[in-house]
């Protein structure tokens, strides 16, 4: 199949207009929100492609960011327009490829995929990803792959559909975040703070805090389980000149582990400028990864506190005593220690390993 792309294979949803027009006038998502009678949730599914602007949610878009109730209406119709279209015009063949290979967002299909069904999942598909053709979606989400500087795991493959169907929505979570604008110096400025919520052992303590504090940097952190294909850890990115995001996925469920990948993070951010980046376990690293290893490993072992860690044992105590000098929990010296060479099951004891349930419970509270 030809993956040159026209102009045709490209649309854009009436979400994407009605996001601009929030951002072009700083009208907040709560804002919005507020007024529609489907709320937060109402709103999250018009910027999706998954719901549609009827006339009572463009009477209050027209009012709050401009705009008549007939122009939003024609928008919504004339996309459903292109979108029936490029519906039309997917081959059989290539739509059995959309259904196999890339995910949409909800429950999956079940049961005879008829005609009706698969006109549904074709229709989910390319409202959600904003494209027309597979040719398109290979276009940009392999773009963008590329431009994350995306990495096969050298032990656990991701599936590509998967990868990209966490990081758009992860994208769009981060999209109806209230931050102030982008500030490296200020994301730097509250690393200490950051640090020292790793000391805290529920999620759902630490997480709203920790939201607050990169929100202040203009960082909206995103936390999202990853579909079960998906081997991501965490993604970093600008999603505007003036919005970073940082897109966590709770894989593994340890302190350890979950600390690690967020200071990983905003070390790609601090280090790497716009790049985006997504990581995955087992990856090759290149001098990028090394780079965010070393921030975040800094971060847990201060170079002016590395002669006592190297002269660490494995008594528990001297490793407590060593977190508490440094302002971390000891899960993440524990795993400094394990990757100079300490066996894993030892001293598992201070690893702290949540249950999906307190992870879901502290997603639910951000």
């Amino acid at each position: 199949m030809d993956t040159a792309t026209s102009q045709s294979d490209w649309f854009s949803r009436p979400g994407d207009s009605l996001l601009a027009a929030m951002q072009r006038k700083k009208v907040a998502p709560s804002a919005v929100a507020g007024r529609l009678s489907g709320g937060m949730e109402q709103l999250r599914a018009l910027l999706a492609g998954t719901a549609e602007i009827d006339e009572p949610a463009a009477a209050v878009i027209g009012d709050l960011v401009g705009g008549s109730v007939h122009f939003w209406l024609m928008r919504q119709k004339n996309y459903n327009r292109d979108l029936e279209r490029a519906i039309a015009a997917v081959p059989e063949a290539e739509a059995k490829v959309w259904l196999a290979s890339i995910p949409a967002p909800g429950p999956a299909a079940r049961g005879k995929l008829d005609e009706a069904k698969l006109h549904a999942e074709l229709r989910r598909r390319l409202a959600f990803f904003g494209v027309g053709t597979l040719g398109a979606w290979q276009c940009k989400y392999g773009r963008d792959r590329d431009t994350t500087r995306f990495r096969k795991s050298t032990k656990l493959s991701s599936d590509d559909g998967a990868i990209s169907l966490w990081l758009r929505q992860g994208e769009l979570t981060a999209a109806l975040a209230e931050t102030a604008p982008w500030n490296p110096a200020a994301l730097e400025e509250r690393m200490a703070d950051i640090k020292r919520l790793s000391r805290i052992s529920r999620p759902a303590r630490f997480l709203p805090l920790l939201k607050a504090l990169l929100a202040e940097a203009g960082v909206a952190l995103v936390v999202q389980r990853a579909p079960s294909e998906c081997k991501a850890s965490g993604a970093s990115r600008l999603i505007t000149p003036e919005r970073a995001m940082i897109l966590l996925s709770f894989r593994f469920r340890s302190d350890e582990q979950f600390w690690f990948t967020l200071f990983h993070e905003i070390g790609h951010l601090l280090l790497h400028g716009a790049q985006p980046f997504v990581d995955e376990e087992g990856m090759a690293e290149d001098e990028c990864e090394r780079e965010a290893n070393a921030f975040a490993a800094d971060l847990i072992v201060p170079q002016h506190r590395q002669a006592e860690f190297d002269a660490l044992g494995t008594r528990y105590k001297d490793i407590t005593r060593y977190a508490v000098a440094v302002e971390v929990a000891p899960g993440l010296v524990l795993g400094q220690l394990n990757h100079r060479g300490l066996p894993r099951n030892r001293l598992t004891f201070l690893r702290r390993i949540w249950s999906w349930a307190e992870i879901d419970e502290a997603i639910a509270s951000l």
